[in-house]
């Protein structure tokens, strides 16, 4: 009994020091990433905060209301609106073609969907300027018709396009290969229609993965700047988005106003990030009653 006792000690010992250590451990990694998120995340909205209304209120309000902001607002808008359409159809055609076919090349497509990952949003860019500029081959019919794609809105759509192009793709494509192809084949042979088959048995299955998709999409357009700064020409009132209008504001040294847009970005994006925790948490109460 008094040997058992003895043994016990050392080990009840190595368990305090143990649970002492795991203590210490898990309360440096939280104080660390909590000084990481406050210097690296809050800090910088808040001096954004601070320096919008700098001047006060009327000062912010002038700087929102300005001509250029607006148009820069809504020329945001549509290059946003324009590229999150064409990625859902995009998006869904694809996923629908990788996950419910089998066929050669498979794998090449879909390393090709996910080339705007890899790919500087700069070179997107002067790929759209080689392709539609001056020395593209499509010139001189583009000129003929009147038709202008850099330095113009649809170029800033297209770059867009480029570069949000596989965010909806790869959101749903896990979710319709989880999902499997018994149930539209069971419908298929009960003679359902293919559009009837998507709308519904397809759809309901992804819709949160789709908005999930959605949201990323959304949230990478409204910020894109590399690839809208090739094309656009900086052209100021024309093809300036947001982000190209707070360079410009910054660069003449006018901080309060380019504070006060980005201060719509910011908002955006907080608006987005609180979208994006919705559907992660309705997808994860989906998986839940499934299993």
């Amino acid at each position: 009994m008094e040997a058992v006792t003895k043994l016990a000690k050392p080990v009840a010992g190595s368990q305090s020091r143990f649970l002492k250590t795991e203590t210490i451990v898990k309360w440096s990694l939280i104080l660390t990433g909590a000084a990481f998120l406050v210097v690296m995340m809050i800090l910088p909205l808040i001096l954004i905060g601070v320096e919008a209304l700098g001047k006060g209120w009327n000062a912010y309000l002038a700087a929102l209301n300005e001509p250029f902001a607006r148009k820069a607002l809504w020329l945001t808008a549509e290059a946003t609106v324009l590229s999150v359409v064409s990625n859902t159809i995009f998006g869904l055609a694809a996923a629908w073609l990788l996950t419910k076919f089998d066929f050669r090349g498979k794998t090449l497509l879909g390393s090709i969907i996910d080339l705007p990952f890899a790919v500087s949003p700069v070179v997107a860019g002067l790929f759209f300027i080689m392709l539609f500029g001056r020395l593209s081959p499509f010139y001189d019919t583009l000129q003929a018709y009147h038709i202008a794609v850099v330095f113009a809105v649809p170029g800033i759509v297209l770059a867009t396009i480029f570069v949000t192009l596989p965010f909806i793709a790869r959101s749903i494509i896990p979710v319709m290969e989880g999902q499997g192809r018994d149930e539209e084949e069971a419908a298929a042979l009960m003679g359902a229609s293919g559009w009837r088959i998507f709308w519904q048995i397809t759809l309901p299955n992804i819709k949160w993965g789709l908005m999930y998709g959605i949201i990323l999409c959304t949230a990478r357009a409204m910020g894109e700047f590399g690839a809208v700064s090739v094309v656009s020409g900086h052209i100021r009132g024309k093809t300036n988005t947001l982000p190209l209008h707070i360079e410009i504001l910054y660069n003449e040294y006018n901080f309060t106003a380019a504070f006060a847009v980005s201060s719509i970005l910011v908002g955006l994006a907080v608006l987005v990030l609180i979208l994006r925790n919705f559907v992660e948490w309705r997808m994860e109460r989906k998986d839940d009653h499934e299993v």
